[in-house]
């Protein structure tokens, strides 16, 4: 489990893994804890994201936390305000620029919390979030249930394989995966793709 360290910098985590991993929960439980210690909070997701609801966060357990939507990572800044820990979910989603944007807050000595997807479906590096595990100083990664052997689970599997990169969907659409079974899924796929043609 992760602990705040004791310092009064300003600094980026990371919590990244596949789909179902728990990384929204991770996100709103550092949150609350800050909002424990009396720190202004703020937090923030891709406006593309209304899966659970318009404007809160909501994890897939239905845990839930108010947040601003945003339609680029520049937008945050201007919502900051005095923040003095900033939660961004769903950073896959985010443009090039929200590296950048973290940085700017770390050295301003706001606290920047981030979640999101480390891989697509494709099992590649997903977005912004390559970048943004380099410049992070803690990284957590958290791992799902394999949906098909029980075993541990780091890929996505996208059941329908198409060339959409951003596709909102939950268990009708996506499924948490090992290495072994992501790897037969996705050769099964290709092999019916081919079939089809």
């Amino acid at each position: 489990m992760f602990v705040e360290p004791r310092t009064e910098k300003g600094w980026v985590e990371v919590i990244c893994g596949s789909m179902f991993s728990g990384k929204t929960e991770e996100l709103i439980r550092r949150i609350n804890r800050a909002k424990i210690a009396n720190q202004k909070v703020r937090v923030f997701k891709p406006a593309i994201d209304i899966r659970y609801d318009q404007v809160d966060v909501v994890s897939h357990k239905e845990s839930r936390i108010e947040s601003i939507p945003v339609s680029s990572s520049k937008e945050i800044l201007n919502h900051v305000g005095t923040a003095e820990v900033v939660g961004i979910d769903e950073a896959q989603f985010f443009d090039y620029e929200l590296p950048e944007v973290c940085n700017k807050l770390a050295e301003k000595k706001v606290r920047v919390i981030i979640a999101g997807l480390d891989m697509d479906f494709k099992g590649l590096p997903f977005g912004p979030m390559p970048t943004l595990l380099a410049i992070s100083e803690y990284v957590t990664k958290v791992h799902a249930i394999c949906m098909n052997c029980g075993g541990i689970a780091g890929y996505t599997f996208k059941k329908v394989l198409n060339d959409q990169t951003v596709e909102l969907g939950e268990k009708e659409l996506y499924e948490a995966r090992c290495r072994s079974c992501f790897n037969e899924g996705m050769a099964l796929l290709k092999d019916q793709m081919r079939l089809n043609l």
